[in-house]
């Protein structure tokens, strides 16, 4: 197993934890040269953790051998993300929630890229790193994250999350401003203080990945007209112009060139050389 390339996507084991983290994935590619894939924007966060890695001033994670871990948070997806990797590549991921990173970590601006924290202590990461067996790589996840949990609670932020995927087809920023009785200035500061973008924009990558989900469950050829008009597009030039946005390619080219990975509906472009 430690000598074959894996991709596998789990959930975490403790029901306390999974109310945070979305799942975990573990990618093992002994034998790469070179991997470059572009992901897309996303309303979750996560924790990446390489094995024995540096990253370049290029953004380039490169294996070493001799090198620590390498712990990297990444925000809020509004554009695409390319990431490079050069050479044996042994990592795990943490796909957090919206609000879920605060519930464990403190004092740090997440709505920013982190890459100079140690999330886990070395002794942890080594713990994780000797392991393959998704479950037990859970076990250890969510026990490592038990210890640092501590209740984080954003009412404001908690109820425009849950009233964004509760009325994903009818959402409106005003409504919601009228429901908790805050102005929408306050509503946006607020959402983006915590989260890195505003709370219209959060609705606009939610129905993005909503679209992407329903193609991706779909066996067959999609109508885009009719996928428009099921998540209340205005039409199907409307959803064109919103993959376009956030994807940079109309939705045939998005998703003609996609690869999904594992079964949490990671999507990602792979590069090839």
């Amino acid at each position: 197993m430690k000598n074959r390339s894996s991709f596998s996507t789990f959930n975490p084991s403790n029901s306390l934890v999974s109310q945070f983290v979305s799942y975990y994935y573990l990618d093992i590619k002994p034998d790469n040269k070179r991997t470059e894939f572009t992901c897309f924007p996303h309303y979750n966060s996560s924790i990446s953790l390489y094995s024995s890695h540096k990253r370049t001033e290029n953004n380039e994670m490169v294996f070493d051998k001799n090198a620590p871990s390498f712990q990297i948070f990444s925000p809020i997806r509004t554009k695409t993300m390319r990431v490079k990797q050069v050479g044996k590549i042994h990592r795990i991921v943490i796909v957090l929630n919206p609000l879920g990173v605060q519930q464990f970590y403190r004092n740090l601006d997440f709505t920013k890229h982190i890459l100079r924290y140690n999330f886990f202590s070395e002794i942890e990461i080594q713990q994780i790193f000797c392991e393959t067996d998704p479950n037990v790589i859970a076990n250890l996840l969510d026990d490592f994250l038990l210890k640092r949990y501590k209740m984080y609670q954003q009412e404001i932020v908690s109820k425009s999350i849950a009233c964004v995927f509760t009325n994903l087809t009818s959402f409106s920023v005003e409504s919601l401003a009228d429901d908790l009785n805050i102005c929408r200035r306050h509503l946006n500061r607020t959402f983006k203080t915590h989260l890195g973008l505003s709370i219209k924009q959060f609705h606009c990558i939610a129905l993005f990945r909503k679209a992407m989900e329903k193609k991706i469950s779909t066996p067959f050829e999609v109508n885009w007209t009719s996928l428009a008009y099921d998540l209340n597009f205005s039409d199907q030039s409307h959803l064109n112009k919103v993959f376009k946005k956030f994807a940079l390619v109309s939705p045939n080219e998005f998703f003609k060139k996609g690869t999904v990975l594992g079964n949490q509906g990671l999507f990602w472009h792979i590069h090839t050389f």
